[in-house]
């Protein structure tokens, strides 16, 4: 049989390498978490500053991971997270378990 209808082509152009996803986020900021005494009547906050991540969305939803593993509450002010009380510690043992290198 004749190849009337066959057309052969090299698929090599067309195809590309996927690079795998990067939390570029977790690898590229310094993150500070300290914890300070000023403001809400001398009572001690937790503040986690230098994630980097912009997304409103994310941030909340990251905020919310982190209240339930500190067992406290929190809030968002600006780029910073800020948790009630002294959770340093536990902040650091979760922005490890989540992959955060820069500590």
């Amino acid at each position: 049989m004749g190849k009337k209808n066959w057309i052969e082509f090299v698929n090599e152009e067309n195809s590309y390498q996927e690079k795998p996803k990067e939390d570029s986020f977790r690898n590229i900021s310094k993150i500070n978490i300290s914890k300070q005494k000023k403001g809400k009547k001398g009572k001690t906050v937790t503040l986690i500053k230098g994630l980097g991540i912009r997304n409103e969305k994310e941030v909340k939803e990251f905020l919310k991971k982190i209240k339930v593993f500190c067992g406290t509450g929190g809030t968002v002010i600006g780029e910073d997270i800020q948790l009630q009380g002294d959770m340093v510690s536990k902040s650091i043992e979760f922005l490890r378990n989540e992959g955060f290198q820069n500590l």
